[in-house]
């Protein structure tokens, strides 16, 4: 699986915008991110109408981080622009599963999800300090 290309480009903004010390516009959001204006704007009224980003109008505008980054997940982030996020759309509730095959593995596909939500929560975006990139992190065997 693979993450959208909305995602992707909402997780950049918010980085950005976490990184920034002022509000930006979203021409130097745009441009800082490499997100096409008309996507990065589009991606920035689902993150305002979330409450993860707030928007000042105005000559002097631009958007800015709601809260400290501390606050803000990836998880947040990504189901902002995509909805919660779940391995199969068995899982949804308004999905009526006719296969009774397929209904073998929505518990599985239930834990699944359940643990890449939980991943997502560990991250916020003043976890992802970028000084620390080089260090080694011990990953999990599989």
């Amino acid at each position: 699986m693979v993450m959208t290309l909305e995602a992707d480009y909402a997780v950049r903004i918010v980085d950005t915008l976490a990184r920034s010390e002022h509000k930006m516009d979203a021409h130097s959001i745009s441009r800082e991110t490499q997100v096409p204006l008309r996507f990065a704007l589009k991606i920035l009224r689902k993150l305002v109408t979330d409450g993860l980003i707030v928007s000042y109008k105005g000559a002097h505008g631009g958007y800015a981080l709601s809260r400290s980054a501390n606050k803000i997940t990836l998880r947040q982030v990504i189901e902002s622009v995509e909805g919660p996020y779940m391995l199969n759309r068995c899982q949804q509730d308004e999905y009526n599963c006719t296969h009774t095959t397929s209904c073998r593995f929505h518990e599985i596909y239930d834990e699944i999800s359940k643990l890449v939500r939980q991943r997502l929560d560990a991250y916020t975006f003043a976890s992802l300090d970028h000084g620390n990139q080089g260090k080694e992190e011990k990953k999990p065997e599989l």
